[in-house]
């Protein structure tokens, strides 16, 4: 991790199984890997959760459990945090994830992923704002980022929507299911 002597230390991310965020008309909660299975396979089962992120496709129950079992083993060592995104604190409708960068660890990087029938209802915007105030106020983020790929207008017009700007940072050439993708940096600066 790259730090500065005048920059504070980053935030620890909290002890698995103690995350809630509500606000926005959202509740963000931690997956229940006994009961979310079927509704994972729903939102994640789908050719542009598959165009535009790294997970599994075809995605069926037996990808559903490796991934919240992945899931659970990052948050546990401190590395990632994958919430579901409901409207109801019950029904998923998507999933966002924090996590610090592996650039520079003082900055922490959102992912998301809103399931089809769910669409069209800027919870993806909504989440972002959420998990952007949790990241600033309680995770000490420097910047709060997002790496998109050029051509994906959909999470472009969140980025924007939920006050991101694109920097001029290099690209990130990340490793996707086999295939190199060029992420571009959009960011929600602190200052």
């Amino acid at each position: 991790m790259n730090s500065r002597p005048d920059s504070p230390t980053p935030s620890p991310f909290p002890p698995p199984g103690s995350l809630r965020l509500e606000g926005q008309g959202l509740h963000l909660r931690e997956w229940d890997e006994s009961e979310d299975v079927p509704a994972l396979v729903k939102l994640y089962d789908d050719p542009q959760i598959s165009r535009w992120t790294p997970v599994p496709s075809p995605f069926d129950a037996e990808a559903a459990v490796l991934y919240l079992a992945a899931a659970s083993d990052a948050r546990a060592e401190g590395r990632r945090i994958q919430l579901a995104i409901t409207t109801d604190g019950m029904q998923p409708q998507g999933e966002i994830l924090v996590f610090r960068s592996d650039v520079d660890g003082r900055d922490i990087e959102l992912a998301y992923g809103i399931g089809p029938q769910f669409r069209r209802q800027c919870l993806a915007t909504r989440a972002v704002r959420l998990a952007t105030d949790y990241a600033l106020r309680q995770l000490a983020a420097r910047r709060v980022l997002l790496r998109i790929e050029a051509a994906n207008v959909a999470s472009e017009g969140v980025a924007k929507a939920a006050g991101f700007r694109l920097t001029g940072d290099e690209p990130v050439l990340r490793d996707t299911r086999g295939r190199q993708v060029l992420l571009r940096t959009w960011a929600y600066d602190a200052q």
